[in-house]
C-alpha cells in the first residue's frame, strides 16, 4: 500500500474513532442525589469561604464555612456554585480574585462533600442530569439561608454566580433575594444537559453570561447536541432584559472564570451592581 493510502486509511480510521467517542455513553459512579437536610448541612460546612482583607485584619482568609471565624465590618457575597469537578483550583482561584482585586467575599457549597454523592462522565441520560439539576438548586437555597447567619453579609449585595453544572442553579433560582448573576459556561437553553432550560430569572435583573464561542459542552460545535437549535449564549433567552449581557469570546475551552477578558467584563459588570 502505498503511503498516501496509509496516511487516508489511518485518518479514516482516526475519524471513526473519534465519531465513537462522541457518541460513547458517559460513566456514573455513586448514588446519592438526594437533597436531605443532612446532605445540605454537609455542603454548607465544606463550603470553600473567602474572606477580604477588608473583613480579616488587611489579609485574605481562607478556609471551610463552618470554621469561619468572628469579623467585624460589612462586605458583599458572591455565592459561588461549581460544576461537576467540585470546588476545583479554578473556583478557588476565581475566590481569590474576587477578594483581592473587589474586596468580596465569596462561599462554595461542596456538592461532592456529600457521602456517595452521584458523579458522572458525560453524556448520561437528561432524567439523571435533572436529578442533580435539583441537588444543585437545593443546596443553592440552603446556602443563601445559612448565609444569613453571617452578621457581615451585605444582603442587598448578594450575588449568585455559578460555572456550567452550577450555572444551571443559579440560571435556575426563582427568589428575588440577590444583587446579580454570574452565569459562566452554560447557554440558558435546551441542549443535552437539561430537559428544558426552566430559568427563573425577573425581567429586569442585572445577569453576565460568559462562555466560549465553541464551548466544548454547550456550543452547536458539540455533537450531543445536534438537531437542537443550539446558540450557544443565554442571548436568546435574556434578550428581553435591559440589564442583562452577554460575552461570547473566541474560544474553544469550557472553564473561562479565570481568563483575563472574563475577569476584565465580571470586574466591570460587579462594581456596576455593587457600588452603591
Amino acid at each position: 500500500m502505498s503511503v498516501s493510502r496509509l496516511l487516508l486509511a489511518f485518518a479514516a480510521l482516526l475519524f471513526a474513532s473519534v465519531a465513537f467517542a462522541a457518541d460513547k455513553p458517559g460513566e456514573i459512579k455513586g448514588t446519592v442525589l438526594e437533597p436531605s437536610p443532612d446532605n445540605l448541612a454537609l455542603t454548607w460546612a465544606r463550603a470553600n469561604l473567602v474572606l477580604p482583607g477588608v473583613l480579616f485584619g488587611g489579609r485574605r482568609w481562607e478556609g471551610y464555612a463552618e470554621e469561619a471565624p468572628d469579623v467585624i465590618g460589612i462586605a458583599p457575597l458572591v455565592i459561588v456554585m461549581h460544576g461537576s469537578s467540585g470546588v476545583a483550583p479554578a473556583v478557588k482561584e476565581f475566590q481569590v480574585w474576587l477578594a483581592d482585586e473587589l474586596g468580596v467575599a465569596s462561599v462554595a457549597p461542596d456538592s461532592l462533600a456529600i457521602p456517595d454523592r452521584l458523579t458522572y462522565t458525560s453524556p448520561i441520560d437528561v432524567d439523571t442530569y435533572e436529578r442533580v439539576h435539583a441537588l444543585r438548586l437545593a443546596e443553592l437555597e440552603h446556602a443563601l439561608k445559612a448565609a444569613r447567619d453571617w452578621s457581615w453579609v451585605d444582603r442587598l449585595r448578594l450575588v449568585l454566580a455559578g460555572t456550567s453544572e452550577g450555572a444551571v442553579a443559579v440560571g435556575r433560582y426563582s427568589g428575588k433575594d440577590a444583587a446579580a448573576r454570574l452565569i459562566y459556561s452554560w447557554s440558558c437553553e435546551s441542549n443535552y444537559f437539561v430537559s428544558e432550560p426552566h430559568l427563573g430569572i425577573g425581567p429586569k435583573e442585572p445577569v453576565l453570561n460568559v462562555i466560549a464561542a465553541r464551548d466544548p459542552y454547550f456550543s452547536a460545535a458539540n455533537p450531543w447536541n445536534k438537531d437542537r437549535g443550539v446558540t450557544g449564549s443565554c442571548a436568546a433567552a435574556l434578550k428581553d432584559d435591559p440589564k442583562a449581557e452577554v460575552m461570547v469570546i473566541d474560544a474553544d475551552v469550557h472553564t473561562i472564570l479565570n481568563r483575563p477578558e472574563v475577569r476584565e467584563r465580571t470586574a466591570q459588570f460587579l462594581r456596576g451592581v455593587l457600588d452603591r
